[in-house]
């Protein structure tokens, strides 16, 4: 009788090359060129391509297991969430604002991460960086998914949540994002891994999902806490295939450090114009505030991020343009575009409000160098203006940077009461720039932003010759009155504080 010998169990290094490098083969009557045209054009030069490693060795039968588990927590707390009337456990309607804005300019970007890593699946010719992109595209559309599941409960109570991919693509702040990934999914491969793994992943992702998701908890919103907490095991996995990206190609030939290095200069800047939208959120719009823009930026920025390039240090690698100002910038850039929200309520689809004097002592204590000295007399000045009935609304268009869309809000670096505004004459055409970086950015690739979609550059092409602020709003999406302008006497205040009270008091008897 024959013995039945027991199958040796595979370690994790040769199961994983077994379900990765394996499944791939050597094209037999086509070249390695004609198959992936895009591995050789940005310039960058890699020898071997089974040198790169994925750090977590994930594999795609372990992948779906992870992720099924987690999809089965993250659909029963929302359910319990919906059933036990989660959207008035709220500290207030005020912190829907955040909500909103995350809906608007990051979900829409998790789908096009998603949308990126499946194209550039197919472009890299390693089998190893193929798995790894295809289950990052996976993930990608998978928090696209459960963030618009988890925040469209509070479509059914709440204004501004009804046309969000709508104002995405049209309303003026949110071209900041959308033009931060129209970008990097123009880009080539390798670029869009540094715009996506390093720029979105390693630094928007630890300064956006860790602060943002512990002020949702602060906040009573364990919708939002769900989907971030259900992310957060894919983010560290994206942060390190993005970091391991680099390493990759430093490692393959010291041709590609320029290259590199320009790409890091780049995308450090792109993304810190797109984290202006989480410092206002983090200093003004969570009633119950955790921590500071600040304080974050100092933890998540300054720590890691400095950690990271002392690590890069040894491949040649230095601290990205703009590191020192980004520095100077974090004690000014959420009160300033926070003034610049204020000043066009009337085109954002939240409410805005000015602080009340218990908001302004915490700010003070946050930026104790220059809230009380540059922004404070400015929201006094506001508030007085409120006062007497004529409420301070810029109703001019805001003048757009070409390169990150972003309104010239921000100031001269070493100088905060001088606004930074350049322009520049290309090919008979003027371009207004917010930053000497964007300015930068633009020059080394002027055929690319010479195309950028501006939103109120739009409106005037396509909408109708006639109408004013009315018809742009009909553009966006946006129902004035409703969807916008101050949050004191809203909707939105009037029916959260109606419906809060419901749930502590006792119903009239009927007459």
């Amino acid at each position: 009788m024959d013995m039945q010998v027991k199958a040796k169990k595979l370690g994790l290094k040769e199961r994983y090359r077994l379900l990765t490098r394996d499944l791939g083969w050597e094209p037999s009557y086509q070249s390695h060129e004609a198959i992936y045209p895009y591995a050789s054009y940005e310039g960058i030069q890699i020898h071997d391509w089974n040198q790169w490693e994925d750090p977590f060795r994930l594999t795609m039968d372990a992948y779906w297991k992870y992720q099924g588990e987690k999809e089965r927590k993250f659909y029963a707390i929302i359910d319990a969430h919906v059933q036990n009337n989660g959207h008035l456990n709220i500290s207030d309607a005020r912190y829907l604002t955040a909500v909103k804005i995350f809906l608007q300019a990051i979900s829409p970007g998790e789908y096009s991460a998603h949308r990126g890593y499946a194209r550039i699946g197919r472009e890299l010719p390693g089998v190893g960086t193929q798995v790894a992109c295809q289950m990052q595209a996976i993930d990608e559309i998978r928090h696209a998914q459960t963030q618009v599941h988890a925040i469209s409960n509070y479509n059914r109570y709440y204004n501004g949540f009804h046309a969000f991919t709508q104002m995405r693509d049209r309303i003026w702040y949110n071209s900041v994002p959308r033009s931060f990934f129209d970008d990097a999914m123009s880009a080539g491969p390798f670029e869009f891994m540094i715009a996506v793994g390093f720029s979105f992943e390693y630094v928007l992702t630890n300064l956006l999902f860790v602060p943002f998701m512990s002020g949702a908890a602060y906040n009573g919103d364990m919708a939002t806490v769900t989907f971030g907490f259900s992310a957060q095991s894919d983010e560290a996995r994206h942060m390190t295939l993005g970091l391991e990206c680099i390493k990759f190609m430093l490692e393959q030939d010291p041709a590609n450090l320029p290259i590199v290095q320009a790409w890091l200069d780049k995308w450090f800047w792109r993304g810190l114009r797109l984290l202006s939208l989480v410092s206002t959120m983090m200093d003004y719009m969570l009633p119950k505030r955790v921590m500071s823009w600040r304080e974050a930026w100092d933890l998540y920025g300054e720590e890691n991020g400095g950690a990271l390039f002392k690590d890069l240090a040894r491949y040649g690698i230095k601290p990205p343009k703009g590191w020192d100002e980004a520095a100077e910038a974090r004690d000014h850039i959420s009160h300033q575009l926070m003034l610049g929200f204020y000043q066009w309520s009337f085109g954002t689809s939240f409410h805005s409000w000015i602080p009340s004097d218990e908001d302004m002592d915490w700010l003070s204590a946050k930026y104790p160098e220059t809230f009380d000295k540059y922004y404070r007399p400015r929201w006094m000045h506001i508030r007085k203006m409120a006062e007497e009935g004529r409420p301070f609304q810029n109703v001019g268009l805001a003048k757009l940077c070409q390169t990150c869309q972003m309104p010239c809000v921000f100031t001269e670096p070493g100088d905060p009461t001088t606004l930074c505004s350049r322009e520049l004459a290309h090919e008979g055409e003027l371009y207004q720039f917010c930053s000497d970086h964007c300015q930068d950015i633009f020059l080394n690739e002027p055929e690319k932003y010479m195309q950028a979609w501006l939103p109120m550059n739009q409106f005037f092409q396509t909408a109708p010759s006639e109408g004013g602020i009315e018809a742009w709003m009909a553009w966006v999406g946006l129902v004035g009155g409703q969807d916008n302008g101050d949050y004191h006497g809203s909707q939105d205040q009037q029916n959260f504080d109606r419906w809060k009270r419901m749930t502590t008091s006792n119903p009239q008897a009927a007459g």
